[in-house]
């Protein structure tokens, strides 16, 4: 397992257990605490346990899926630093991730319990995009105020792209809509994430 997560220049390939997600996505600078039931997801934590706590959640792409097959999952997921893992009894436990960055799924090994060679994806440049992205999520908490306090303890970072990324995580769109997001690079998702706000705002607003 690599030691550390490339930042910057060409980037290395990774290999790293695979946490499959139901109808969830996680994205970089954002927390996610999943519930967890299955063996295979408990042996692929276990793993990232024993290899400085890293691993790639990725979106399954049938979310009743018990165990997805390596074309069940989605190609690009998040690399994520495994912040807790409890294991509540032989089927139940919880994971607590940190995302860090994006990667596309190259190879996929393995049956129960996948391991997966990880290419890690540069955001690219979000240029001014940011600032309408984050002007729509500020409406958008102004009309849903209790949504400020808890994005605000999600926080982990002051940059304005963290608060576009924990608007793709928390905010009620669906799971295909998030896996959108996440495939799409800094500038594409803030164009996304704007318009989509807008838009779901006007529709609450008319409800």
């Amino acid at each position: 397992m690599a030691s550390a997560l490339p930042q910057g220049g060409a980037p290395s390939h990774l290999l790293l257990p695979v946490l499959p997600l139901r109808d969830v996505c996680l994205f970089p600078e954002a927390s996610l605490t999943v519930g967890l039931e299955r063996p295979g997801v408990f042996e692929a934590l276990e793993l990232a346990e024993r290899s400085e706590k890293q691993l790639v959640a990725v979106a399954q792409i049938d979310p009743s899926a018990d165990l997805p097959d390596t074309t069940g999952i989605h190609t690009v997921g998040t690399l994520a630093h495994l912040v807790t893992f409890t294991r509540d009894s032989e089927t139940e436990g919880r994971a607590e991730l940190n995302g860090l960055r994006r990667g596309r799924v190259v190879t996929l090994l393995g049956t129960s319990t996948m391991v997966a060679e990880v290419e890690p994806l540069d955001e690219g440049d979000p240029g001014d995009e940011w600032g309408p992205a984050v002007e729509a999520l500020a409406r958008y908490i102004h009309a849903h105020s209790e949504l400020k306090d808890f994005l605000d303890s999600q926080q982990r970072s002051h940059e304005p792209m963290a608060w576009v990324n924990l608007a793709c995580q928390h905010l009620p769109i669906t799971a295909t809509a998030r896996q959108k997001l996440l495939a799409a690079d800094a500038l594409e998702r803030c164009l996304k994430i704007s318009r989509g706000l807008d838009a779901l705002l006007r529709k609450e607003q008319v409800s």
